[in-house]
């Protein structure tokens, strides 16, 4: 028989409630999953990479720790970009994850210059100012900003003075140039140039002959033009430019348009077309929308983002607040989300900071390191694409020789109303300004266009000057600008 004590233990486990018996029970362990860190590699502008491990993180993280491991404020001209397996050029969204940005593969990125101030003079660091000849540089090297040959001996014989200073014959001997690299195609005549025009340059600091370079660099006429392959309505290949001014239209090697922000009202795209519509000039009555066909849906939103991008940030003071309302809208909800130029010079002027040190990385170690060495940055060697071998250059045939001047680039084909669902046109508001001081502007053209602008005449044939003279340094770099 079992004893007092145990019948009690018995009956005082009998006496435990149910509900209470039920709490006793101990819940499963959550196996937590390990998170997964991924790799970031970033190429930066002075061929250095910057690596980190991110888990969840939007664009925006990426692009800070990137800013204040290259000690930078005015960080608004700048962006990350990436490229899908179709080698196709994309800026990462900082509002997004990375991870539901990249599909797949290494996450690699580049540091770029995305908005080229159209007056880097008003740059308020030079630190910015350097970052951006890294880029003009980089843009120079790989054909994506022809010029002269003055051009070229000029922008680098700044380059040589901000990077060895004033030229000394007992420490520069005959060859010193040797190893630099100022153009796609250099020749021992072009180094003998730069070395001539080094003397004069005597007394200038680093910070000064990087002022200068880039003074000389704004006024080609393929700075920060952001070039887009397409096809006129007959099918004929054009290239789409967008840059701080507007929309330019490029056709075997020669500007046949330009379409300045204030002329054009309407932005869209629909499938593979992109649309513009553009504002009645002086002696018409009504509007018209001009269509282009880019090779596929991707291309076509890539370039009505970068349109609304430049447009924003160039010419509104801050950027368009996110409808309010909460009904169902089809179509984009793609705004820019960053500064304008406006804000980003406001801010800029407040900067109260002891100029920051940095090394200037030198030409020789930058041309010399092969971007091809490092694994996965072999999509950022354009150069090495066909396609932009046709990029317009600074010398080209005239206008009568390629018979621009008489060949359409595209007809008014306003969007179908039969087409699909899905492919809901997308468009940005009419382009107008915000108040300014107290004043409301309404998209007032800061330079008035001729009504040419929507003719099929050639807008601009980019100047030869093979043969110029070291005397006219000046003037041949001043026909280079943008028109």
């Amino acid at each position: 028989m079992p004893s007092e004590e145990g019948a009690n233990e018995v009956n005082q486990q009998d006496a435990v409630p149910a509900e209470n018996k039920t709490e006793m029970k101990t819940s499963p362990v959550k196996k937590t999953k390990p998170v997964k860190m991924q790799l970031c590699r970033v190429l930066l502008l002075d061929g250095t990479e910057y690596e980190v491990e991110l888990d969840k993180a939007k664009g925006q993280q990426l692009f800070d720790m990137i800013c204040d491991h290259l000690n930078l404020l005015e960080k608004d001209y700048f962006g990350i970009t990436y490229r899908d397996p179709q080698d196709q050029k994309y800026w990462l969204d900082p509002l997004k994850e990375i991870r539901k940005q990249i599909k797949g593969g290494p996450w690699v990125f580049g540091f770029n210059v995305k908005f080229y101030p159209p007056d880097p003079s008003q740059l308020q660091e030079d630190i910015t100012r350097y970052q951006l000849c890294l880029q003009i540089r980089d843009d120079i090297l790989k054909g994506r900003l022809p010029c002269s040959f003055v051009t070229h001996a000029l922008l680098g014989s700044y380059i040589v003075q901000s990077e060895l200073g004033d030229y000394d014959p007992e420490e520069h001997s005959a060859d010193y140039l040797s190893e630099f690299k100022f153009a796609p195609n250099q020749t021992k005549e072009l180094e003998e140039k730069v070395m001539e025009l080094h003397k004069t340059h005597k007394g200038q600091t680093p910070a000064e002959a990087e002022l200068h370079y880039l003074e000389n660099a704004k006024k080609l006429a393929m700075y920060g033009v952001d070039l887009h392959h397409a096809k006129d309505s007959e099918g004929v290949d054009i290239m789409l430019g967008v840059c701080a001014n507007g929309l330019l239209i490029y056709r075997d090697r020669l500007r046949i348009n330009r379409f300045a922000w204030p002329k054009i009202l309407k932005i869209s795209y629909k499938r593979s077309n992109f649309y513009i519509k553009i504002r009645p000039g002086e002696f018409e009555q009504f509007e018209s929308t001009i269509g282009f066909k880019l090779p596929n849906h991707r291309a076509a939103k890539r370039l009505w983002k970068v349109c609304v991008e430049h447009h924003t940030f160039f010419r509104l003071v801050s950027p368009e607040p996110p409808p309010k309302s909460k009904i169902l809208r089809l179509g984009s909800k793609f705004r820019y989300s960053g500064r304008t130029q406006h804000q980003t010079r406001q801010i800029s002027a407040l900067i109260d900071r002891p100029a920051p040190n940095f090394e200037r990385t030198l030409s020789k170690r930058f041309s010399s390191k092969s971007m091809d060495a490092a694994p996965g940055y072999a999509p950022y060697r354009e150069q090495n694409r066909p396609d932009l071998s046709k990029l317009p250059p600074d010398m080209s045939a005239s206008a009568d020789a390629v018979g621009a001047g008489k060949l359409p680039y595209a007809d008014d084909v306003p969007p179908q109303g039969d087409e699909e669902e899905a492919a809901v046109q997308e468009t940005v508001p009419p382009v107008a300004e915000p108040e300014v001081n107290g004043t409301e502007t309404h998209a007032a053209p800061e330079e008035p266009a001729p009504p040419e602008e929507l003719t099929n005449k050639v807008d601009d044939e980019i100047p030869n000057v093979e043969n110029a003279v070291v005397d006219e340094l000046e003037s041949q770099t001043t026909d280079d600008a943008q028109q």
